[in-house]
């Protein structure tokens, strides 16, 4: 970042510094090149004094005026400023032509023979047109910097508020994972210690994932499946004999970097809406590559008496899921739910492009 603002002010200074060259230039250098006779020393001065203006002129408009009153929409009083300044300039120059009898010396300096008439305002209109070139230059550069600061500003909030949405909802959808677990590890204690230590130690291992892979904006595809599957199988170890559940996942796998528990939020679905004590039911969890895009398909067993919509009934993870994709994958994912299938069952299927 640092090195960036560097790069941009050394950028910035060397641009003003060929401009005032530039005009430098055409102000001495030209005039004195392209003419073979000897100009008088005042007539040096006057364009030095003129260059200094123009210079004054620039960085007043740009760093005070537009700031202060065209940026403010006091349009009025920014344009008697500049009207002010136009005529400042002008009668110093006007002042400096009459005190040191510039416009008889130029004449003398061009017809040394003493021929014709003096111009005494011929400098008036490209002078004018300096002071309304640099003026300008100077508002344009001001509106254009304050344009680009607060389009900066925009992308910084925007990243702000992102990263801030981003890391509350991944807190709450951990807590809200773990709660779940833990009440499962709970039960189990009751029934079986062996089982129960079984599932500490896939719990354990799941909150080492949790702690130290979603620290970062992304992780592996193939370390956010493993989370996957020791989710399932942690879930499994109180399901019955009448819930079957399959899972299905890319062989080979291809490594792509995803966002974090992204996945789970889906599969916890089916598990707390898909799964009866007393009905036989499934679930069957499909995951898919094709090229640089991952298919993700969860089917569940449609119970009557459950509310299984991703908005409503259904805990914080899955509305929090599609907040995050929407923040995290914008324009690159497509969430397709059917509450109720011909086979009767709830599917959801996402299909996310991890370019």
């Amino acid at each position: 970042m640092a090195a960036t603002l560097f790069s941009r002010r050394y950028v910035s200074l060397l641009s003003h510094l060929l401009g005032w060259g530039l005009l430098g230039y055409l102000l001495f250098f030209a005039q004195s090149f392209s003419m073979e006779i000897h100009l008088p020393d005042v007539f040096w001065i006057r364009q030095g004094i003129f260059f200094c203006l123009m210079v004054g002129t620039f960085y007043l408009n740009s760093q005070l005026l537009v700031t202060r009153l065209l940026l403010l929409d006091q349009t009025g009083r920014y344009l008697l400023a500049l009207t002010g300044i136009i005529i400042f300039i002008i009668l110093t120059l006007w002042g400096i032509e009459n005190w040191f009898n510039l416009p008889i010396l130029m004449h003398r300096a061009f017809h040394p023979d003493g021929g014709g008439q003096p111009k005494l305002y011929g400098w008036i209109q490209p002078a004018l047109f300096t002071i309304l070139l640099v003026l300008g230059i100077s508002t344009s550069l001001a509106l254009l910097q304050k344009w680009q600061n607060d389009a900066n500003l925009r992308l910084a909030l925007e990243q702000a508020k992102t990263t801030s949405e981003l890391s509350f909802l991944k807190a709450q959808i951990n807590p809200h994972f773990f709660f779940n677990t833990l009440n499962n590890i709970y039960a189990l204690t009751l029934l079986d210690v062996e089982t129960a230590r079984e599932a500490l130690h896939r719990l354990s291992r799941m909150m080492r994932y949790v702690l130290y892979e979603t620290q970062t904006g992304t992780t592996l595809l193939s370390k956010e499946l493993a989370f996957v599957s020791d989710y399932i199988q942690l879930m499994q170890l109180r399901l019955t004999d009448k819930v079957t559940v399959t899972l299905d996942s890319p062989d080979p796998l291809h490594d792509r970097p995803i966002a974090p528990m992204l996945l789970l939020p889906f599969v916890e679905n089916a598990f707390k809406h898909g799964v009866s004590a007393l009905q036989p039911s499934q679930i069957r969890i499909t995951i898919q590559q094709q090229q640089n895009q991952l298919l993700l398909d969860v089917r569940n067993t449609l119970f009557m008496d459950k509310t299984p919509s991703l908005e409503v009934g259904n805990g914080i993870g899955l509305t929090n899921t599609r907040r995050r994709l929407d923040l995290l994958y914008p324009d690159r994912y497509v969430l397709q739910i059917n509450e109720h299938t011909p086979a009767g069952e709830y599917q959801v299927h996402l299909t996310l492009d991890l370019t």
